[in-house]
Order: C-alpha cells, then sequence, then structure tokens
C-alpha cells in the first residue's frame, strides 16, 4: 500500500487497573474483573442503586449494603429464624401455630429497590414468605415496622407475599400509578398441597398457600399502612391472577424475570407441568400486562383491572424439532438491527433443554404487540383456535371468545383489554425464533447497544463469562470469554454499572463481581485497535488523515452523526503532508438532551467515504453549569477540576462555560498548569482578590484545630504549608499562640502488632501511638538493637508508622523503641519477639491436581509474623480451609486423594459419596418428584469435577474447555411396579412349611441388577431367584414364627419400598375346628342380625315416608305463608290508610292531669285527687310565708345537690320530693328555673370531673327530676299544638292493625305486631265479616261493626264498644263484662252469646273460649247490646289458665297428654312468622315517619324557646370547662330532651290521652320508643344475625333518623339566642295560664313531712354550710318546725 493512502488512527481510550482475576490476557482482554465481593453463604438476588451507585446483595440469612467497588458498608443478618413451613407468619397475632418450630434458613426471594420512598423491599422464604422495607441508606435499620404495632386488623395475604420455600420463584418490580400510588407487582410459584415444595403427610393443614394468588399487584405505599401489601383494587379479585385449585397441577408455573416496557409489566414463565413430557412443545411463557401509569382513560377514577388485560404468549426458540423449550434468562434492549436507521426494540432470552444444550434468541417488541393485538381482534371478531379465555385461573371462568358482530375495538382495547372480555386470554401460537448463537450451558444474558451496535453478554452454569458482538442482521461477529472464580454458576440477572457501562455487576453461587467489559488502554497502534475487533464498539477514536490529497478528490467524504443526518466533511490543504478533515457540527437541538444528573453527553460520528465507513469514534458535548449543579457544596472545585474547560464566577458562584475579560473575578485552571492539584480547594464565598497577580490564584483554607490530636501532628502541618504551633495544649494559628515551643514530648507507644515475627525479618511491623514525629524521615525504631526500617508511603503523622524488621540471629525479645530527632524517645509496654516456626507434620501428602483437598499443618509459631502463605511445589499461594436411593457406581483413578466426594443432580437434589477404592466411587441418586432427563456434577474435595486437567490455567491455556466437561447425564423413569403371580392381596400360610413367592414386576425402562432387589416378609429375608427380566422366586426355606400373625411382603429397590402382599400364617387343626365353631355361631348371629334388622329398616322406611310427607306439608305451609306475608306488606298500608277515621276527636287529657300523671306515674290517682281537688291543710298565709322562705327557697338557694344527696339518697324519695318542689313553685316558674340551673351547675362541676358523657342518664337527684318536670311543663303546649295529633294516629294505626288479625285471648299474642315476643306464631287463619249492632239505651242508630271470625264475644264486644264510644274519652267507655251481646238469628230465635257457656267444646283437657266462627255467626247478622243487670252471674263470668282460645300456652300442664288430633296437626317452623314484623312494620312506617317528623322539626309559629334556651345553657356550661368533644354535647342534649321526655311520652301515652294502652299496645311502643332511643345515639349500632329483631326491626332507618336528630340540633343552634328577659316573660306566661290547677298547700305539707323525717340531718347540713350558717338558715328551719308542732300559725317579724 502507497504511503499516501495509510490511515493513522489515534486513540484516545481508557486505562485499565491490574486485577488478581485475569487469567487469559490474549483472549479475554475484553474482559477484566474489576472488583469481586466473597460471601459465605448462597447468593440469592442483587440490585444497584442508578444514583448513589450502591449495591445491596441479599445471600442466605444476609444482606449486604456495598459501595460501587463492592466494599461493604452495611451488613444485616436476616436468618436462621425458628419457624414451621405449615404455620402462619408470627406478625398474625390471631392465628397461634401448634407446630413444632425448629431454625430455619432464610432464603432471599425477592430485592427491589425504591428510590423515591427510600426502601428497600426485602423478601424471604421464612414466615411463609414476609416482607420487611428497610432504609436504603442504611439497611440494618427498618424503614417502617410492619404490621405496626398492636395492629389487630392483619390478614395473612398481607404477609404470604413471596414464596415460602428456598427453590420455589419470585419475581417482583415496583411501579407508580398515574395517581401517584406505589405498586408492588409479585409474582410468586404456588407451593401448596400436592407439589414438591410441600411437607408430605399434611394435605388437609394447608393454611397458607392456597388463598395466594400467583400473581398480584399490592399497595406499597409507606404513608398507608393500613393498605400496606394488600391487593390495591377494589374488588381486589381484578388485581391477582389466581390458578383454580383443581388444575394447579396442570400449570406449575416457574417464575423467571419481571420487567417494565413502555407501559406494560412483562413476566416470563416457565410451565413445569409439561417438562419431561413434550421435549418438543415449548413450555416458555410470556405474560404481559398493562399498568396504569398513565391515565389514558377518561375517568381519573377508574383502576386498570389485571385480570382484562392479562393475555400471554408461547415463546418457542428453535424450529424443526430442535427446540430449547425453557426459559432460563431473559433482557429486553434497544438496539440497531435491519436496514432501519433508529432503535427497535427487542426481548434477548437463553432458553435450554434437557441435554444442557442451550440456545440465544431474540424477539422483537414490535411482533410481540401486533401477536396481542391480533389475538384481541381474534376472540372479538373471528373466534379461533388460536386464543382462548385462559379458563385455568378464578377469574377466567367467564364467557369463551364469541363474535361479535361488526365491533371495532380502539386502540387501548386491542393493548389493555374491552370491558365486554374481562378474562385472561391465552394465545396458543408460539412466537418464534431462530436461535442467533448455540453453546452448552448458557444460565444468563445481558445486551448493550454500543456506538450502533449490538454487544451481548452470556454467563454459563460452568462459570464463564462470554462476550458477542452481533452484526445488524444479527449474526455473531466476534466473541471473547472470561472465566470466573470457583467454576460458580452466573445467576440469571445481571446489571450494567447505572454511571458507566463499561462496568457489568454479575453473580455467581457465592460471589458478586464487577467486570470491566471494554480495555482500550491496552491497544498501542491503530492496526491492534481495528484488528481486535472490540474497538468500534468501546473506544473513542479521533482521525488524523496521512497522504496526498488527490487521494480523495472526488470522493464523497462525510461524517454520519447516527441520528438520520450526515454531512460533508473538509479536507484541508494547507499543513503539509499531514492532512486534517473536518466537519461541521449539527446545531445542538439536533442532538439528545443530557440526562438529568449529568453534565455531559457522548455523541457518535462515523466517518465515510463514498458511503463506506472508514472508522468511528465520539465526540463529548458538556455544560458548565450542570456541572456546578450537580454537587453543590463543591460546585467550585467540580467546576475546575472537570475534563473540560469552565470557569468559576466568584461574585455570582456559578460554573461558566465561556470566560468573560470584563469579569476579573473568574477563574480558571489552565491544562497541564501546576496550579490544578489535589490541594487547590475553594470556597463557596468571596475572598480577597489581587488584580494585580498574573499568575491564578491558588486557595486553601484550613483549620488547626481539626485533625491535629497532639503536637507532633500539629507541627507536622508545616510541611502542608499550614502555619500552626502547639500552644496552651492546643493546635492553634501561629499568631494567636502567646508562647509556643517547637519541643514536642516524647513518644508514647499504645500498641505493635504483631507481637512476634521469624528470625529472617520482613515481618511488617505496625506502631500506633502519640508525638511519633512530625515526619517519616525524622522517626527511627528499633526492636532491641536491631533496626526496623520505615515505609515511609505508610507513615502517618505522629499516630502510626509501619516498618519492615530487620534480621536477628537468635531469638530474643525486646521493646520496640521510637526515636524522634535523636533526642526524643518513646518504649513500648509489649514486648516482640523473634522466634523460629517449625512445621513438625503435614497430612495428607498427597492431593488431586484439580486443588481442593484440605492440608493440616501441625508445627510450633506456624502464626508468627505478618502474613502467613504456604506454598506447595512453588504452585500458586492458596488458604488452608474447610469445607432417590438407587446406587450409581463412578469408576476412575486416584480416587485415594479424594477425602469428600459429593454427587448434585442439577434441579434435584445432592447427596453424599463414599469412595469405595482408588478407582470407584458409590452414590445413592437423590429423589426426583417425575420423570426426567438431569444433569449430574461431582464435587471432589469441595471442587468441581470438570475434567482430568488441573483447574488452574496458566497462560497458554486454551480459551475455554468444552463446558460439558465433568458433567454425565441422569434419566429418572417411573417407579417399578411389582406384584404377586394371580396379584393376591392376602396369601394364606402354614407355619413350618417353605414359603416360595411368584412375583412379577411391571414393564420398566429401569436395568436393574439382581443384586439391586431385596424382599423382606416381615422381618425374614428372602431368597431371590430370577427366570427373567420380568418374574422372580422369593424363598423362605426356615420356619416363620406362627405368633406373628399376618406379614407383610416389601419389596425394596434403592429407596423404594412398597408392600405388594400380605402372608396369614395359619394354626393347628384344634384351631381350625375352634373357628368352623366360631363361624357358625357368628353366621346364627348375622342370621338373626339380618331378620332384626330387615324389620327396622321396614319400620324405619315407613317412618320416613311418615316423616317426608310432613316435611312435603312443612314446605308448602311455609311457601303459602310467605307469599301471604308478601300480599299483606303490599296492601296493609293501603287498606289502613283508608280505614282509619280521622275525624275521630282526640281525647287530650287537661293539663293538671297530665302534670300529675307526669310527675308522679305511679301513684298519679292518688296524688291527682288530692293535689287537684285535696283540701287545704296550711290555710294561713303566715305560716306559708314563713316556711317556704326560711326552708324551701334559701335552702334551694344556698344549698347545692351535695347535700340532697346526702340527706334524700333514696331515688323515689328524690322523684317524689322533687315533683312535691315542682307544684310548690308552680307559680313562680323563673324562681324555679334559677333553682334548678344553679344545682345543674354542681352537677355538671361533678361529673366533668369524672366522666361527662354519663351525665343525666338517670334519674339519681332533685336537680335530674326538677329538670324532668321542667321539661314537661315546657313542652305541653308544643305536644299538645304539634306532636298530638301524629301520635294520636299512631296509636290508633297500631291498635288497628293489631285488630285485624287474630289476637289470641288468654295469651295476648296477635298476628300482627311490632314486638316478637307478642308475635302469635301460629298459622291461625281469620277471616273479616261485618255485623250489624244495636245499642239500646245509646241513642244511636245501628252501626255496621267489623270483625273476625276468630274472635272471642269479649273481643266483639270490645270492637262493638269502640265503634259507639269512639268520640268519647276512654273513662267514660262501659266495660266488655259489664254488657251483653244478643245474636237474633233466623226468625224470631235470640241467644247471649258468652266466652263460655254450655256449648263450649274441650281441647286437650282444657275448655276453649267460643268465637265467632264457633256460633256460626254469618256475615251480616244482628246483634243488640244492652247494659247488664250488675247481679246477673252467668258463665263467662271468668277466666282461668284453664282456658284456651287460639293456641295453647306455654305454660301447659298437660302438654306431654297431647291429643291424637294435636299430634298430627301440621307443624311449621315458627320463625318463618317473623315476616309479619315486617308487614306490621311497613303497615305503620308512613305515621311513624311522620311522628318523628313532628318532634324533630322546628315549627316557624311554635319555636321551642325553652329547648333552644336550655341547649344555650348547656353550650355555655361545657365552653366554660373547656369541654370540646361534639359527641359529650350531643349526649347531654339527648339526655335532657328526647330522653328525658320524648321517650317518656313515647312509652306512656297514657299521660296525654284518655285511651286504653293494653300490654300489647305497650310492647309495640318499647319497639318504637327503642328505635328513638338508637336514632338519638352517636354511637354506631353493630348488629348482627344474633341480634334481637327489637333492634333489628328498624335497622335500616336508622341512619336517616340520626341525620335528622343532628339537624334538629343543628336547627335549635342556628336559632336567635334568648335573653333572661325574654325566657322569664314566657315562663311568667306559663305560670300564669295554670295558676289556680293544683293545691300548693299540699305539696308545702309533703315538703314538710320530709323535713321532719330527716331533720336532725337537714339541721346538720345546714349548719355545715358556710352560706347557710351566714344566713341563719338552721335557726330559721327550727322556728318553722316549732311553728307547726304547737300548731302557732303566726309568726314573728325576725322569723
Amino acid at each position: 500500500m502507497p504511503p499516501s493512502e495509510k490511515i493513522a488512527v489515534l486513540i484516545l481510550g481508557v486505562l485499565v487497573l491490574e486485577s488478581p482475576w485475569n487469567a487469559h490476557h490474549s483472549l479475554a482482554s475484553a474482559l477484566q474483573i474489576q472488583q469481586a465481593f466473597a460471601s459465605q453463604n448462597q447468593t440469592n438476588n442483587f440490585v444497584v442503586d442508578e444514583v448513589s451507585r450502591k449495591v445491596y446483595l441479599a445471600t442466605v440469612n444476609m444482606v449486604y449494603q456495598l459501595n460501587g467497588t463492592l466494599s461493604v458498608e452495611v451488613e444485616k443478618r436476616t436468618g436462621p429464624v425458628e419457624d414451621n413451613l405449615l404455620c402462619h407468619a408470627p406478625q398474625l397475632p390471631q392465628a397461634p401455630c401448634e407446630h413444632p418450630k425448629s431454625l430455619t434458613d432464610n432464603f432471599n426471594k425477592l430485592l427491589e429497590l425504591d428510590r423515591e420512598q427510600g426502601v428497600l423491599v426485602v423478601c424471604g422464604s421464612v414466615y411463609q414468605g414476609f416482607c420487611e422495607l428497610r432504609k436504603m441508606e442504611n439497611i440494618s435499620e427498618i424503614a417502617v415496622e410492619f404490621p405496626p404495632h398492636g395492629e389487630k386488623t392483619v390478614f395473612p395475604s398481607m404477609l404470604n407475599i413471596a414464596a415460602n420455600h428456598p427453590n420455589a420463584s419470585t419475581v417482583g418490580l415496583i411501579f407508580r400509578s398515574h395517581g401517584g400510588n406505589t405498586r408492588l407487582l409479585v409474582g410468586a410459584t404456588y407451593t401448596g398441597a400436592g407439589t414438591q415444595f410441600f411437607p408430605k403427610n399434611h394435605s388437609k393443614e394447608d393454611l397458607r398457600f392456597e388463598n395466594t394468588p400467583e400473581i398480584a399487584i399490592r399497595s406499597l405505599n409507606i404513608n398507608d399502612l393500613s393498605r400496606l401489601f394488600t391487593y390495591d383494587i377494589n374488588p381486589s379479585e381484578d388485581n391477582v391472577f389466581k390458578i383454580k385449585q383443581e388444575v394447579k397441577q396442570k400449570n406449575k408455573l416457574n417464575f423467571v424475570h419481571a420487567f417494565i416496557q413502555k407501559t406494560y409489566a412483562y413476566i416470563a414463565i416457565n410451565n413445569d407441568a409439561n417438562m419431561g413430557h413434550k421435549q418438543n412443545q415449548p413450555n416458555s411463557i410470556l405474560a404481559r400486562i398493562c399498568l396504569d401509569t398513565e391515565n389514558t382513560r377518561k375517568s381519573t377514577s377508574e383502576s386498570r383491572k389485571l385480570t382484562e388485560s392479562f393475555i400471554q404468549m408461547p415463546l418457542q426458540c428453535g424450529y424443526n424439532g430442535n427446540i430449547y423449550n425453557r426459559l432460563v434468562s431473559v433482557h429486553p434492549a434497544e438496539i440497531h438491527s435491519g436496514s432501519g436507521e433508529g432503535l427497535d426494540s427487542h426481548l434477548f432470552g437463553v432458553f435450554t433443554k434437557s441435554d444442557r444444550k442451550s440456545a440465544l434468541c431474540a424477539f422483537r417488541f414490535s411482533d410481540i404487540e401486533e401477536e396481542i393485538r391480533q389475538g384481541r381482534r381474534n376472540c372479538s371478531n373471528s373466534p379461533s383456535s388460536d386464543v382462548q379465555v385462559l379458563d385455568s385461573v378464578i377469574q377466567g371462568s367467564g364467557a369463551a371468545c364469541v363474535h361479535k358482530g361488526n365491533l371495532v375495538l380502539q386502540p387501548e382495547q386491542l393493548d389493555c383489554g374491552a370491558a365486554h372480555l374481562q378474562h385472561p386470554l391465552a394465545l396458543r401460537r408460539p412466537l418464534r425464533a431462530t436461535p442467533l448463537f448455540e453453546s452448552l450451558g448458557l444460565s444468563s444474558v445481558a445486551v448493550d447497544n454500543i456506538h450502533n451496535h449490538t454487544v451481548v453478554f452470556l454467563g454459563t452454569s460452568t462459570g464463564r463469562l462470554r462476550k458477542l458482538t452481533l452484526l445488524k442482521n444479527l449474526t455473531v461477529a466476534n466473541q471473547w470469554a472470561l472465566k470466573l472464580p470457583a467454576g460458580e454458576s452466573v445467576h440469571h440477572i445481571m446489571t450494567f454499572d447505572p454511571m458507566d457501562r463499561n462496568y457489568l455487576y454479575l453473580m455467581t453461587s457465592h460471589h458478586l463481581l464487577r467486570v470491566k467489559v471494554a480495555a482500550c488502554g491496552q491497544y498501542r497502534s491503530c492496526s491492534d485497535c481495528l484488528g481486535a475487533g472490540d474497538a468500534h464498539f468501546y473506544c473513542d477514536v479521533g482521525i488524523l488523515i496521512n497522504g496526498s490529497v488527490p487521494d480523495l478528490v472526488g470522493s464523497r467524504v462525510e461524517c454520519d452523526y447516527g441520528l438520520g443526518v450526515a454531512t460533508v466533511a473538509t479536507v484541508h490543504l494547507d499543513y503539509g503532508p499531514a492532512q486534517i478533515q473536518t466537519c461541521p457540527l449539527l446545531p445542538r437541538e439536533r442532538y439528545p438532551h443530557i440526562p438529568p444528573g449529568r453534565d455531559h453527553l457522548m455523541v457518535p460520528v462515523a466517518i465515510k467515504v463514498n458511503g463506506t465507513s472508514v472508522v468511528s469514534g465520539t465526540f463529548l458535548i458538556y455544560d458548565c453549569e450542570r456541572t456546578g449543579a450537580i454537587n453543590p457544596k463543591i460546585a467550585c472545585i467540580s467546576c475546575l477540576s472537570t475534563r473540560w474547560r469552565c470557569y468559576w464566577d466568584q461574585n455570582s458562584h456559578s460554573c461558566l462555560s465561556t470566560k468573560d475579560d470584563s469579569k476579573p473575578s473568574l477563574l480558571e485552571v489552565s491544562y497541564p498548569s501546576p496550579m490544578c492539584t489535589s490541594r487547590m480547594y475553594c470556597v463557596n464565598k468571596a475572598l480577597p482578590f489581587v488584580p494585580s497577580l498574573s499568575l491564578f490564584l491558588s486557595v486553601e483554607v484550613y483549620n488547626c484545630g481539626v485533625g491535629s490530636g497532639d503536637c507532633s501532628q500539629c507541627w507536622g502541618r508545616e510541611d502542608q504549608g499550614h502555619l500552626c504551633g502547639w500552644c496552651d495544649n492546643i493546635c492553634r494559628t501561629r499568631d494567636d499562640c502567646q508562647y509556643m515551643s517547637s519541643q514536642c514530648p516524647d513518644p508514647e507507644i499504645t500498641k505493635i502488632s504483631p507481637l512476634s515475627g521469624p528470625l529472617e525479618g520482613g515481618t511488617l511491623l505496625t506502631v500506633q501511638g502519640r508525638n511519633m514525629g512530625r515526619r517519616a524521615d525524622v522517626v527511627k525504631v528499633s526492636i532491641g538493637m536491631v533496626p526496623c526500617k520505615i515505609l515511609p508511603y505508610r507513615y502517618t503523622v505522629s499516630v502510626q508508622l509501619v516498618c519492615v524488621t530487620g534480621q536477628t540471629f537468635d531469638p530474643t525479645n525486646d521493646v520496640v523503641r521510637v526515636t524522634v530527632n535523636q533526642n526524643a524517645m518513646g518504649v513500648s509496654k509489649e514486648v516482640y519477639s523473634y522466634l523460629v516456626p517449625k512445621l513438625l507434620s503435614m497430612e495428607p501428602r498427597k492431593g488431586s491436581r484439580s486443588g481442593g483437598t484440605r492440608v493440616t499443618l501441625r508445627g510450633e509459631y506456624l502464626d508468627t509474623g505478618s502474613q502467613v502463605r504456604v506454598k506447595v511445589n512453588g504452585t500458586q499461594d492458596f488458604v488452608v480451609c474447610t469445607s432417590g436411593g438407587r446406587t450409581i457406581t463412578v469408576t476412575g483413578q486416584g480416587f485415594d486423594l479424594v477425602q469428600s466426594v459429593s454427587m448434585e443432580v442439577l434441579g434435584i437434589g445432592q447427596d453424599a459419596c463414599k469412595v469405595q477404592s482408588s478407582s470407584m466411587i458409590t452414590c445413592s441418586s437423590p429423589a426426583s418428584s417425575q420423570s426426567q432427563q438431569a444433569t449430574v456434577e461431582f464435587l471432589l474435595n469441595g471442587v468441581l469435577y470438570t475434567g482430568d486437567g488441573p483447574a488452574f490455567d496458566g497462560p497458554d491455556q486454551e480459551e475455554e474447555e468444552e463446558p460439558h466437561r465433568g458433567h454425565f447425564l441422569l434419566e429418572y423413569v417411573e417407579d417399578p411396579q411389582f406384584f404377586t403371580a394371580n396379584k393376591e392381596k392376602l396369601i394364606k400360610h402354614h407355619p413350618g412349611e417353605p414359603l416360595t413367592l411368584i412375583i412379577n414386576k411391571g414393564p420398566s425402562d429401569l436395568d436393574l441388577a439382581p443384586e439391586e432387589y431385596s424382599v423382606m416378609i416381615g422381618s425374614y429375608p428372602c431368597d431371590i431367584s430370577f427366570h427373567n427380566n420380568q418374574l422372580f422366586h422369593c424363598t423362605i426355606n426356615g420356619s416363620l414364627g406362627s405368633s406373628e400373625g399376618v406379614l407383610p411382603v416389601t419389596v425394596r429397590v434403592g429407596n423404594f419400598e412398597r408392600i405388594i402382599a400380605k402372608v396369614q400364617l395359619g394354626g393347628s387343626e384344634l384351631a381350625i375346628v375352634v373357628s368352623i365353631v366360631v363361624c357358625c355361631v357368628l353366621l346364627l348371629l348375622c342370621t338373626v342380625a339380618l331378620v332384626v334388622y330387615c324389620t327396622k329398616s321396614r319400620r324405619a322406611e315407613r317412618y320416613w315416608q311418615k316423616t317426608l310427607l310432613q316435611m312435603e306439608e312443612m314446605e308448602s305451609q311455609i311457601r303459602d305463608e310467605i307469599r301471604k306475608g308478601f300480599a299483606e306488606l303490599q296492601t296493609d298500608m293501603t287498606d289502613l290508610t283508608k280505614e282509619l277515621n280521622r275525624s275521630q276527636g282526640i281525647p287530650f287529657l287537661e293539663y293538671k292531669q297530665f302534670v300529675t300523671r307526669t310527675f308522679f306515674p305511679k301513684m298519679c290517682s292518688d296524688y291527682e285527687r288530692s293535689l287537684v281537688h285535696g283540701s287545704l291543710l296550711w290555710e294561713s298565709p303566715i305560716y306559708l310565708y314563713c316556711f317556704t322562705p326560711s326552708i324551701l327557697w334559701d335552702i334551694s338557694e344556698h344549698t347545692r345537690n351535695s347535700m340532697y344527696s346526702q340527706v334524700w339518697g333514696l331515688n323515689h324519695v328524690v322523684c317524689s320530693l322533687a315533683s312535691l318542689l315542682t307544684i310548690a313553685l308552680h307559680g313562680k316558674l323563673e324562681y324555679y328555673t334559677s333553682i334548678m340551673k344553679d344545682l345543674l351547675v354542681d352537677l355538671i362541676d361533678a361529673s366533668a370531673a369524672k366522666n361527662p358523657k354519663l351525665m343525666l342518664r338517670r334519674t339519681e337527684s332533685v336537680v335530674e327530676k326538677m329538670l324532668t318536670n321542667w321539661m314537661s311543663i315546657c313542652m305541653y303546649s308544643y305536644l299538645k299544638e304539634t306532636v298530638g295529633e301524629p301520635f294520636f294516629l299512631l296509636l290508633c294505626a297500631i291498635k288497628q292493625q293489631i285488630n285485624k288479625g287474630s289476637i289470641d285471648a288468654i295469651t295476648g299474642k296477635a298476628r300482627y305486631t311490632l314486638n316478637e315476643e307478642w308475635l302469635l306464631r301460629e298459622n291461625v287463619e281469620a277471616k273479616p265479616q261485618n255485623i250489624n249492632v244495636s245499642f239500646q239505651g245509646c241513642g244511636m242508630d245501628s252501626l255496621a261493626v267489623k270483625v273476625v271470625n276468630t274472635d272471642t264475644i269479649c273481643q266483639v264486644k270490645e270492637k262493638i264498644l269502640e265503634a259507639f264510644y269512639k268520640n268519647l274519652p276512654f273513662s267514660q267507655w262501659p266495660r266488655a263484662e259489664d254488657v251483653d251481646l244478643e245474636w237474633f238469628a233466623s226468625g224470631s230465635n235470640s241467644r247471649i252469646l258468652q266466652d263460655l257457656d254450655n256449648t263450649s267444646v274441650m281441647e286437650d283437657g282444657r275448655k276453649k273460649l267460643n268465637t265467632v266462627t264457633h256460633y256460626q255467626i254469618p256475615e251480616g247478622a244482628s246483634f243488640a247490646m244492652s247494659m247488664k243487670d250488675k247481679r246477673d252471674n252467668t258463665l263467662g263470668r271468668g277466666r282461668s289458665h284453664t282456658h284456651t282460645h287460639s293456641v295453647l300456652p306455654h305454660d301447659e300442664p298437660f302438654e306431654n297428654k297431647k291429643s291424637h288430633r294435636q299430634s298430627h296437626r301440621k307443624k311449621v317452623l315458627p320463625e318463618i312468622y317473623l315476616t309479619r314484623l315486617l308487614s306490621t312494620k311497613g303497615t305503620l312506617q308512613k305515621f311513624l315517619d311522620d311522628l318523628f317528623q313532628a318532634i324533630l322539626s322546628i315549627p316557624a309559629e311554635r319555636p321551642p324557646l325553652a329547648i333552644k334556651y336550655f341547649f344555650d345553657f348547656l353550650e355555655e356550661q361545657a365552653d366554660k370547662r373547656g369541654i370540646t368533644d361534639p359527641d359529650t354535647l350531643h349526649i347531654w342534649k339527648t339526655n335532657c330532651l328526647p330522653l328525658r321526655f320524648w321517650v317518656n311520652i313515647l312509652k306512656n301515652p297514657q299521660f296525654v290521652f284518655d285511651i286504653e294502652k293494653t300490654d300489647h299496645m305497650d310492647a309495640c311502643l318499647s319497639v318504637i320508643a327503642q328505635a328513638f332511643i338508637d336514632a338519638c345515639s352517636v354511637s354506631d349500632l353493630q348488629l348482627g344475625k344474633d341480634s334481637p329483631t327489637n333492634k333489628l326491626l328498624y335497622a335500616k332507618e336508622i341512619p336517616e333518623y340520626k341525620k335528622r336528630v343532628q339537624c334538629y340540633y343543628k336547627q335549635i343552634h342556628e336559632m336567635a339566642p334568648l335573653s333572661e328577659q325574654e325566657m322569664n316573660a314566657h315562663l311568667a306566661e306559663e305560670s300564669r295560664k295554670y295558676r289556680n290547677e293544683f293545691n300548693t298547700n299540699l305539696a308545702l305539707t309533703e315538703i314538710y313531712k320530709y323535713a321532719k323525717k330527716y331533720r336532725n340531718q337537714v339541721v346538720s347540713a345546714l349548719e355545715s354550710n358556710p352560706t347557710a350558717k351566714r344566713t341563719q338558715l338552721h335557726h330559721k328551719f327550727e322556728q318553722v318546725i316549732a311553728l307547726v308542732e304547737d300548731n302557732i300559725y303566726e309568726c314573728s317579724s325576725e322569723a
């Protein structure tokens, strides 16, 4: 080639550091191990932080936090722990474990990094797959305590996250939804019952596994602990992928890897259920799920469903019978491929098959996405066999793919599923790819795109790392290999260094390695760089062209920037023979953006001549502003120490790219100026600057007090230019020292190590102390008289030095001396010894060339010196350390050198072997769960056997040994089947005779040798003789003991053991005779038993038929009852509304009657007559005015509630006294109100100190009863004018609804009621009918009265009386017993009807009351009612418990003697009649709503002024005491008004109306009152199926009633406040309206009786009260008592 055509390329490379792991310098130059971390435990997972470059490594029982160079920062032990596979996690407090626990290793299953929340997710195999959240900056600390301490609401699904078995797979990834919520996607192998992971014989104890889904999306928001690790979408079934229990054996999912591509999550899976059966069918699956990372939907609240978007497809690597059917590793990458100029996304995967052959395949993501879209189109529009609903999933049991007409799916639906098919889909046709590279034992893959070329890294199971470069057509261009330490298999995940992709992190079974994958610095010429084939991808190239110009004239020379843009190059002709080619740069906006956290960007460029690429390289684009912003704390240093030129502006504290000469404050560093050194420091503040200096300013700021702990350290800083001095025992600047001396104290030695060494010297002796010199050249060290040479580069000023000991000829002991400046000396307290190590023995004397032999050395002083190294015949250094069922025979040679040997069947298990001789080893094969082919490896002395050669490689060693050397194939087949000749299970044999069994072996691929068989009959071995491979004889010539009974026949082959039959030993002739007799007796007994059984069976059959008939009748009756109840519920409300007579007058009681019945509920009749109509006992006004002010008013005004509690403690006394006080003060209600408020203040004070919510709950004091009476007085007008009408209508509706159905006259139970206890639980049919009645002497025409045919005569009379007297008060009604009812039958016959007469019938020993049906009264019959002669005495006069009406009472004394008719009565479950409660409730609902609306509303014309006044009083008292709890104030108001007044009125309507309140009516009102109480309560009702029906009946309406109550309280609060004058005027008006209604003198008389009865207590209480004592109340009280007792009616003015 002419010199003019030579092209020289200058390589701008990087320096490669030497590494002890470098083994292949010639062939592996592109791969070098930079750092390595060794783990004693097996490694599991690792993850790299992209920002801090920290590496987190998880191993068995340990977690490590490493820096970017794999040095340990933090380590944390995670196991072993006490655990049992059958126990729930101990974090589940409600699930104790009964199984014994043992120490269990914790295998890490999941390690994920969440940088945004600063946590590391660590999941292990213990505690059923429990996860922890640890801090990223320090993994020894827990970031979030989960479950929270004391939390009881914890579910197993929140704890069972990862797989709980060491060999079960788990994958996961972290992503963020569009709402900002952090979520964790987890895929875990099912490990429950029926799998090889679950303990045998515990199939019924599977508590944890069945409910754990295979795939789930869980919440990972650490700010919401209640939802942490829960399925994050509601309902949670939409966010899990769970295989049905019955098909789990056909879907054994083994997860490989999970990753995110675009907005999708991909999961690589293997279905191990098909392994070993269809070798040519793909078992690898790629599943895709749409993530909620972007909100592309219209509704922001809608969450994407996992099951709706889930779709899977098979992946096939290979064609035509050569299919690699198991996926072991995947890696997504964007590469240049084909003819396109842009990047194309590919999925690279390593696939294997059973013979360890493996291959690399690549799939385009565009093909994957198109297959998914086409599959969804086929499922919706043209159903075919290519796609199906995944019915093996619980969520996939929906409709199959069906034709939807001309349905057009939108792109979103094609990618992520449609609403009409919300089930997982499975594509049947696999996505195929041709292998790009085939080899043995590939285990992992990582791919990168460098300079538009694809580089693939492949790890192997034999401990090697391969590097492949691919062309654009994805064919292999070059390859390299690197042997990794110990030949350990490479983990399937490899990761590039996030800050420098020239480095690759990979993990083996016990190592984590950082491998440099580019080494450009070793190439020293252009030809070497280009010839390596690797420089195109990792070396930065600059172009210098030598040659004559005419060679390039006419050629098209251009620069291709790889962005689809090329610029024309220019060749400069003005520089002699060296020609330089230049290209114009593109505008800045044409280049990619600089990534966050970076300050530069590498842009590729290629030089092309006539379209042919000659050479390529990169150039750099930088941004100085970003340089200063990356490290803000050292911005100045970063700015001036960068590789490119930047300027630091001291005024603006910013890093600039251009120099402005007008700014004198700019600093710059000019390379290679000595001003830019490691000693230059910058601070981010303005310093004095001298403009006249022509040199650049270097400023260093230091602090003498920092890092100068002694005198030598302080003066030693002088070499650094620091003007420091030692004074006052502290290091200061010299200007601050008044007196200082440069002489330091003598050296002080605190420690030396090691304490011994050999006579030859050379030991590195480390001396630590204080004041040991300012610099190394003034310090001398000696051991006795033997010098020790200081190593200056390991000298630390004053505190530590390292020296090399000299040689001596005799063993000696002496101290170490340190001399400074030849005058100051320090002596060690410890003694250094020169010793002679002696080797006495070594075992063994020989070992295998592959190494691994444990050598034991014994001798004296073998630990002497600073470093112990042992060499054998000059070899490389090594460290002395310690490391089913069928017999496998291994032959070879040199086995006598093997100390330990084990056989590992990959994927199945490991077993120890035994060395039989120097040429034979025997091993026992481990058990396998299925038929398959497996690979066998042997570990000799703990080292993997790889062939006959040594394990280490020399410089001339070949690139890589064959990966299959030392590996063997082992095929597992089904267990053999054995059975006897006739397949009998029980063989009879007489003792004393020889026994021979013929045993057949079923078809099997096992080639068993005769010596591998073993047959036992009981405990007797059997002699075996073979006739062929399928049949052998088992013979026992000896006698079998007769006492054995039944002996099992057991066949054993290795670990296989099976009982195929049993041998039953017979007895003697006597035993035979006895057996015959026993058999005959048994036969006779069996015959008798058979006859008895047949008889009983026929009887039982008849009874069963009878029971079945009764059940059918009961079922029919239940059906009819439910249908009737439904019809009643729909019609009763309308009927009742029509029949209720609203023209009927409301019989209100007069005010005085209302007051006396309310104040004295248990004595209302007596007090009503006396207080209203009683005589005046105290007529004298003088006495009244003397007694009342001095005893009643003064006591009420100046004493408090505590005094009343001392004097009148009994409840009835308190209530009676309070009511008497109210009557006495009824004429002065404003004064009564002030007394009540004063007493309430004391009560509130006492309650606030204890529990304020309990105040006013009961009536236990005078003031509480006074408040009840005050409410009654103030609310009477509101009750009468607003609430009275709806309340009376409700009462009438209840009564009419009860009377509509059957009512048992004896028990009072009715068909229609609200109270379960009063429900008639019998199907008593009641038919309504009308009768015409005239009432003699009533002055009214005849009326039509509605009755039912089940009414007794007394009930008919009551209904007739109600019809005639309905407009009169009930107190004016005659009783039913006081009237006669005469029936005018056909013709002129008439008959007086009675409940009991001579026609009454007897039923079950009781006389039944006569009813309308009994008399057979027709529709429209005529009756006459007249008053009865009181002297008349008839049979119907009385009733007793010996009578019956509709049903028998529960206390029936003759219940056990039921009649034949009763025993055959149709029976039905009484609970079905509870629906009648709902019917009654629905009928009365409108009246109840009207009543509650009237109570809880505020009419504008009649606002409740007293309620507003009193509620304001309560709020004022609460504010004064700092009570801010709204529930407390709500309870106070409820206790004052609803519970103290309205509930009393609801339960006692006779206080308001002159009506009859029956017991049944009282029971119904109790249910309504309970509903009102629940509506006023602040606590939520906790109701269940066992709750009483009285609470359940209105449970649905209670929330609405609660809202009404709260609204009512709010309206009261918003009313305008009342002044004291307005309230007093209102109370005075109330007093005036009822001024003369009551006899106040009688009330004072009753009060006086209390005062006299408790005279001593009253006087004592008055004397003890300071206020009462000051006003002489006790004297006034005594005077009143004396006046009354002496009948003195005048009192002096002093009194």
